[in-house]
């Protein structure tokens, strides 16, 4: 029998391996052989990125990202890392309303924010307008950095701000015993001790940051005017001119920083969780009244920055004619006689959503159970991790083309589900898979390995633990990663703007083609409609969760 399993084992991790070359690696290797010919498939060397730095409205994209970049991930990271110090360090009234306004953008789509913005500082806008004459207006100029910019500080600030809450919360608060009986005041014990103990969480953060606004398609879209990026480089270069071969090598400079950043992260990372000791003691927050009132109104602006945009694309939404007529009405939900062509790519999302959702979890559930529990093939097994982690380093517009190349290619078996919704989900997997994969291997290297023995001495088929001991263990990370799926495949645009076809139009998509074809309301409609759906998801999971928790805890005790 033991036999036997051994060979059941084997089997699944070489399938798995197998699995993961299919739809990470094969396909991005073909992309990148794509970046080396000419539009007619000739072998053309390094032609194409010459074209491009040679090209000065070309070249220009790659300052213009870089510039973007940077000054986003300054402002977001500052305003991310002084939020979560005062969730975490100082007694500010309100902490839970404030760490869910944080994560509020994860709900949205990237576009979602730049449209947000045209309906407050655009032409047209609430502020630009002075609610409309009522006082004295302020033109930002919004079109170009000044909106992207923007834009990407609300994309990039809940994962700059979850970095550092999870930083901040792994400082041993015995350093700060020491250093005050040593005679350190407040400020010194500030850059002596709190800065030192974030400083991996703050590089980590840097870099996410970067990677984040660096590869990002929605914000530069909806407001970067003539402000050219590299995603929207992409862009043009596949579908409005159809040059798949520039687009590939654009898409190879837009991986160069991603990936730089996740090595700098793993690094840091490691690096991170060795500072963390059994013997820690958590930080213990003092009540201080004018530092705890200053926090809370940082606090309470910074949440104001994220609520408004969202709020005003509610209300943008419901009002028939803006600005002119201001009434109320629902007629912008009606997506008939606008770019969407009706409520069919929202639909298709929910689909695609749960899909994604559904296997995802399944299946990254059960690699990552294959690939940390076993002790057969270890090289094979290192394979398969390395292609786990692997596409958390490829920006989703890498993807999307990846598969363009690889699925559409007339030799390929699996070219039947190009152009369907299974290319769709299989794409959301992959775009989204290393983090579920991640989070479900520290899971499963948490469970008591006492399990796998005493299921071995009693020759219990190691399925049957899997499924009666290790997954209902692991339920609450399960529906973690779920939802995890759920949430970016209704938000992403990048990974999917290429695939998609006529049949199966996307809801974060129709946004795009709508802002493109004027119908901007319809746009913050159906952005309104992904929002909804998401935190009620987001709710619904909040409620099992807590369920499973309290009948986990009634075991304990009865136990």
């Amino acid at each position: 029998m033991r036999d036997r399993e051994q060979w059941i084992r084997r089997v699944m991790i070489v399938s798995v391996v197998f699995i993961l070359m299919v739809i990470v690696l094969f396909p991005l290797c073909t992309l990148f052989s794509k970046a080396f010919l000419n539009r007619d498939g000739q072998f053309n060397g390094l032609a194409n990125f010459i074209h491009y730095f040679t090209t000065p409205a070309l070249s220009q994209s790659l300052t213009n990202t870089i510039y973007i970049s940077v000054v986003s991930t300054i402002i977001a990271g500052t305003l991310a890392f002084f939020y979560a110090f005062g969730i975490s360090r100082t007694g500010v009234w309100g902490k839970g309303f404030f760490k869910y306004a944080a994560l509020l953008p994860l709900f949205e789509p990237t576009i979602m924010h730049g449209i947000a913005l045209t309906y407050l500082f655009g032409n047209q806008g609430f502020i630009t307008t002075g609610f409309f004459g009522h006082i004295p207006g302020i033109n930002i100029h919004l079109y170009g950095p000044v909106g992207i910019i923007i834009s990407e500080v609300i994309y990039i600030f809940p994962q700059a701000y979850m970095i550092f809450l999870t930083a901040l919360s792994m400082t041993d608060f015995r350093l700060y015993e020491a250093a005050e009986s040593m005679g350190a005041g407040k400020l010194r014990r500030f850059f002596t001790v709190t800065v030192p103990s974030v400083k991996y969480g703050l590089i980590s953060a840097v870099f996410v940051c970067f990677t984040a606004s660096f590869t990002d398609f929605g914000a530069p879209q909806a407001v970067g005017g003539s402000f050219n990026v590299l995603a929207t480089d992409i862009y043009k270069q596949v579908i409005g001119q159809q040059n798949m071969s520039m687009g590939a090598a654009v898409g190879i400079l837009l991986t160069v920083p991603a990936v730089i950043a996740f090595v700098v992260n793993r690094y840091v990372d490691r690096k991170q969780r060795s500072m963390l000791s059994a013997k820690s003691t958590p930080y213990r927050v003092e009540r201080k009244l004018t530092r705890d009132i200053l926090f809370t109104v940082f606090s309470t602006v910074v949440a104001l920055g994220i609520l408004i945009p969202l709020v005003t694309m509610v209300y943008a939404s419901c009002v028939k004619v803006w600005p002119y007529d201001l009434s109320f009405g629902l007629k912008h939900y009606d997506f008939t006689r606008v770019a969407a062509g009706g409520l069919g790519p929202y639909v298709n999302s929910l689909k695609a959503a749960f899909f994604t959702a559904v296997i995802g979890t399944i299946v990254t559930f059960v690699f990552a159970y294959f690939i940390e529990k076993s002790k057969e093939l270890k090289l094979l097994r290192e394979a398969g991790y390395f292609l786990s982690i692997l596409p958390v380093a490829l920006p989703g517009m890498v993807v999307g083309l990846a598969y363009i190349f690889f699925f559409n290619n007339p030799g390929n078996p699996l070219g039947g589900i190009y152009g369907t919704l299974a290319i769709i989900v299989l794409a959301n997997i992959v775009h989204f898979y290393s983090v579920p994969f991640i989070t479900a291997t520290a899971s499963l290297k948490k469970l008591d390995k006492e399990f796998e023995l005493v299921s071995e001495s009693m020759r219990v088929p190691f399925y049957r633990t899997f499924l009666r001991v290790t997954v209902p263990l692991s339920l609450p990370v399960i529906l973690e990663n779920a939802i995890y799926y759920f949430v970016n495949a209704m938000v992403t645009v990048s990974a999917v703007i290429f695939l998609r076809s006529a049949d199966t139009n996307l809801a974060s998509v129709s946004i795009v083609n709508m802002d493109d074809a004027g119908d901007v309301a319809a746009a913050a409609a159906m952005s309104t409609l992904i929002v909804l759906t998401n935190i009620v998801v987001r709710s619904l999971y909040e409620l099992a969760v807590k369920r499973i928790r309290r009948q986990s805890e009634a075991w304990q005790v009865h136990k």
